[in-house]
């Protein structure tokens, strides 16, 4: 068999980084400015064109390329703008509001002015149905009224269609039925909550479906765009893209709510992968990049979250574990009201900096250029008409001069460049606190893994304001995030509530279940041409305690085990010392958890009161996920 190329690509929100492996097997690398409509139509496709050296308007030969992983901002992007397509929520009659009342929390209770988030559905349809909690129905849904409803609002233009019902995680029959009615009335993205988030909590689960009708029409235009640019029918090209949970899957199994984190993601697997390979286990990666920097904790094990809030929507759905402060290369730098600001806005690929020879504003990249940090003769030359100059470091100097004069304290270009970045380093490195040190981790024990486009300029830094002795580069740190698309697993996740008591007559059920969502996993990817005996499943569930509200994972296994590793996790959260008895230990309550079984990696069980608790009753299930290197 003839050797093929291999792509891996970041579409990011600055640059989209590929990393390339030709035939030869020699690494190859191209970054490619995000916007460029008067040169190309898609940065992908662009750097594809250029490693492969293919004219613009030729033919890419798709039969010469073995596989295409990618990450991409483009369902990020849509839910930040709200740019999605326009969706239609249908509900249980008399839930309208629900989702957005949500839980009526409010993150400052100070502010006069409460902004709520905007809704991301246009309109409301209530179906008169009713499934009680313990599986009685109460109203069966009237299917004619219900298409009335459905051709009303299909001839309106909408055709994005969420179906959220009242206890549907565990009876999903009325939402069945309704799903059919609409798939004959003709919406193409129909997104179903026992289907998109089977557990418990309305608001959650509706908030994850609708994010998934909205998202998923525009990333399923991209995908097929990108499949029409690289004409892959007919050849045995794949294509693969990133979700949120650090795990590759094929095009057709690509939805919204799974692509949130797409990009990030890789750049914690590329983190993590490199440095095991560089003899570290515990790390903080560190990802400066042009809009935004991302740090992720890794010790041992890839972190993951299932219910997470991102511009200002719940969602329930695994994604790698990252914070993100709004401080990279690209923020502007201001000074107002007497004092250095640096960011939140970002400049973004056009203009870009100053330095890009755009027109941009001066940002964090330009004081790297005043202070010496990026020199002009060794930077990549992509800029100016053409795309084959250098850096502009005559107008950043212009610019931070024309800054010193509106300051007129003294002080030079230098010094003041020099104080934007001290800001900019103290926000990154509290950002890294909020990860390790107010989570009981000591810091000095790790290696800070830096990548991204910007990393390598504020690293040092960074390490030297939290004391950290060891900064690890890589070759490829400047498009690690592409790279480590090609390190990354195939993998397929499922997830199923079980709502009980944890107890050892329930093992048996769980193991049935176990059993079922493992073959739903394996059955994925062996879909996706992966062989059975290759295929690894990890199961975990998430457990808490009745009446609280944190579940916790663990491994799925005996009552004693699982209770011993849940009793484990508050010690280590709570605590940055080991050797001091917590008082979170399950031993000082009487009350025994409830299990949640999830097709993931990783089961959850809730933190222990101090005081005495009832008998609790199990919140989730375990999770299979299925795995492949």
């Amino acid at each position: 068999m003839t050797a093929k190329w291999d792509f891996w690509i970041d579409r990011g929100g600055t640059f989209t980084d590929i990393v390339a492996r030709p035939p030869d097997g020699e690494i190859r690398a191209r970054k490619v400015l995000f916007e460029n409509p008067e040169v190309y139509r898609d940065a992908a496709i662009q750097g594809i064109r250029e490693l492969m050296s293919v004219e613009k308007g030729a033919r890419i030969p798709a039969e010469n390329i073995n596989t295409v992983k990618m990450g991409t901002t483009v369902a990020t992007n849509a839910l930040l703008e709200r740019k999605g397509d326009c969706t239609a929520l249908l509900i249980t009659k008399g839930f309208r509001d629900a989702l957005e009342i949500g839980y009526q929390d409010r993150p400052d209770i100070f502010t006069k002015e409460i902004i709520k988030p905007e809704m991301l559905y246009e309109t409301v349809v209530e179906c008169g149905e009713r499934v009680r909690a313990d599986g009685t129905v109460e109203k069966a849904p009237d299917l004619a009224q219900v298409r009335a409803a459905l051709k009303a609002i299909y001839n309106d233009g909408i055709r994005s269609l969420a179906i959220v019902f009242m206890h549907a995680y565990a009876y999903p029959k009325h939402e069945k039925a309704v799903a059919e009615i609409a798939r004959e009335v003709g919406f193409p993205q129909i997104s179903v909550s026992h289907e998109v988030s089977p557990l418990m909590k309305l608001v959650e689960r509706g908030d994850t479906t609708v994010v998934d009708a909205y998202l998923s029409p525009i990333l399923r235009r991209y995908v097929e765009q990108v499949v029409e640019e690289l004409q892959i029918e007919g050849t045995d090209c794949r294509l693969m893209f990133m979700q949120s949970s650090g795990e590759l899957t094929a095009t057709d199994l690509f939805q919204g709510k799974d692509a949130i984190l797409s990009g990030p993601a890789g750049g914690v697997v590329g983190a993590v992968e490199t440095s095991k390979i560089a003899g570290f286990d515990k790390i903080i990666g560190f990802d400066m990049g042009g809009t935004s920097t991302d740090v992720s904790h890794y010790n041992g094990e890839h972190e993951r979250a299932f219910e997470t809030e991102v511009a200002g929507v719940r969602m329930r759905a695994p994604m790698m574990m990252i914070h993100t402060v709004a401080a990279g290369g690209g923020s502007i730098l201001h000074y107002c009201d007497g004092r250095f600001q640096v960011g939140p806005d970002s400049v973004g690929a056009n203009p870009g900096p100053a330095c890009y020879r755009c027109g941009g504003l001066l940002v964090v990249i330009d004081a790297n250029v005043m202070v010496g940090k990026l020199s002009s003769d060794f930077f990549p030359k992509i800029f100016g008409p053409n795309a084959d100059e250098a850096l502009d470091e005559d107008v950043v100097r212009a610019k931070f001069k024309d800054m010193a004069a509106r300051i007129g304290d003294g002080r030079s270009e230098e010094e003041i460049a020099d104080g934007f970045l001290k800001i900019a380093v103290a926000n990154m490195a509290n950002a890294i606190k909020k990860i390790s040190v107010q989570r009981g981790y000591d810091v000095t024990e790790y290696a800070l893994t830096c990548f991204g486009g910007a990393g390598g300029q504020s690293a040092c830094m960074v390490a030297d304001n939290l004391g950290m002795k060891t900064v690890i580069v890589h070759p490829l740190s400047g498009i690690l995030s592409a790279y480590g698309m090609g390190l990354a697993d195939i993998r397929a996740t499922r997830q199923q509530a079980v709502v009980k008591t944890l107890a050892d007559d329930m093992l048996g059920e769980l193991d049935t279940l176990r059993a079922a969502l493992e073959g739903e996993t394996e059955g994925e990817l062996v879909g996706q041409g992966i062989p059975a005996a290759e295929c690894e499943t990890h199961a975990r569930a998430h457990l808490r305690y009745e009446g609280t509200d944190t579940p916790l994972p663990v491994t799925l296994g005996t009552i004693l085990a699982m209770m011993a590793e849940f009793g484990a996790a508050p010690i280590r959260r709570s605590s940055a010392s080991s050797t001091r008895q917590s008082p979170w230990s399950w031993k000082r309550s009487r009350s025994r958890p409830s299990a949640v079984v999830r097709a993931s990696s990783s089961p959850i069980m809730s933190l222990p009161r101090r005081r005495p608790l009832p008998r609790p009753t199990p919140v989730s299930s375990p999770m299979t996920p299925g795995r492949m290197r």
